[in-house]
């Protein structure tokens, strides 16, 4: 095989088709941006529920020795606290049960606001945090059933309805993924008819020269190599762009501005920016080889 006449072939095939493989490398940039960006905000929502738990969540906050409840008149005692566990594991709209200990609270505390509660002068201890029953409900919509069956038990605090809370930050995100994904699709079967009509111009652009190839007894391979090479050029600056778009995203908007903004809701990092990247780097080259590669059969045949 002659590699000097295809990679001849491919760099003429760049240039014969230069405004619709600008436009292929465009559309797919920005499709990629938003798939890119869908998984980051997918990411986002996994780290909002490992954080405060998901919209099925109901926290049980016990006693403390500086509750603002009048009816706790001191630390929540083992004895309530295992009396307290047992009503909540007999009730049938319980799915799971996380205890969470003042210590675990404080961590939590602590990485919501890096730095204001470190060190011996920290104004807040492990000690003044409340022991909680983090809840997962079978159905969101029982949360009065468990919170009636907790709330006047000795030990317990207050119930709080994590759904309510995380309700508008879910749907939020949720509208943004779903949003991003669908425009997404529209422009992935942009760029699949572009690159139909491109593999189809430099077909009928090279037909004396396919059928000149055929007559002396090339390989269909070596005949659509130069085709496939132009889809992986147009994929990999595609892809190299997109990735550029989403690590902007990740400094200026994501590091620079949202996590200092709003520090105590734990944002997306670097391993959940590798993760959009490769699934953008796969992406990418899926959506040129594999219909250069079907229509390649239809568009060389002579």
């Amino acid at each position: 095989m002659q590699l000097r006449y295809v990679f001849t072939e491919l760099g003429n095939g760049l240039r014969r088709n230069l405004s619709m493989h600008i436009a292929v490398i465009l559309t797919l940039f920005v499709s990629l941006t938003l798939v890119g960006l869908g998984v980051l905000l997918n990411q986002e929502a996994g780290k909002v529920s490992d954080r405060w738990g998901s919209q099925l969540t109901v926290t049980v906050y016990l006693c403390s020795p500086h509750d603002a409840n009048p009816a706790c008149t001191g630390e929540v005692t083992a004895a309530q606290r295992t009396a307290v566990q047992k009503v909540i594991d007999d009730n049938s709209q319980v799915s799971s049960t996380e205890f969470i200990s003042q210590q675990s609270a404080f961590e939590t505390l602590k990485e919501q606001f890096p730095g204001k509660y470190d060190g011996p002068n920290s104004p807040i201890t492990a000690a003044d945090m409340p022991q909680s029953i983090r809840i997962t409900l079978k159905d969101p919509n029982q949360f009065r059933d468990v919170e009636s069956a907790v709330v006047g038990l000795d030990g317990v605090s207050r119930v709080q309805d994590v759904h309510k809370v995380l309700k508008p930050i879910y749907s939020t995100i949720s509208r943004l993924k779903w949003g991003g994904f669908g425009t997404a699709v529209v422009l992935v079967i942009a760029a699949l008819m572009l690159v139909a009509n491109t593999i189809r111009l430099a077909a009928f652009a090279r037909r004396r020269e396919i059928g000149i190839m055929r007559l002396v007894g090339a390989s269909t391979l070596y005949i659509a190599l130069p085709f496939l090479l132009e889809a992986l050029v147009t994929a990999v600056l595609g892809v190299v762009l997109a990735g550029a778009a989403l690590w902007g995203f990740m400094e200026l908007v994501v590091k620079r501005q949202l996590s200092v903004d709003l520090s105590f809701i734990p944002w997306v990092g670097n391993h959940d920016y590798l993760l959009a990247l490769i699934a953008v780097a796969i992406l990418g080259p899926v959506l040129t080889l594999v219909p250069t590669l079907v229509l390649t059969r239809k568009y060389l045949k002579v």
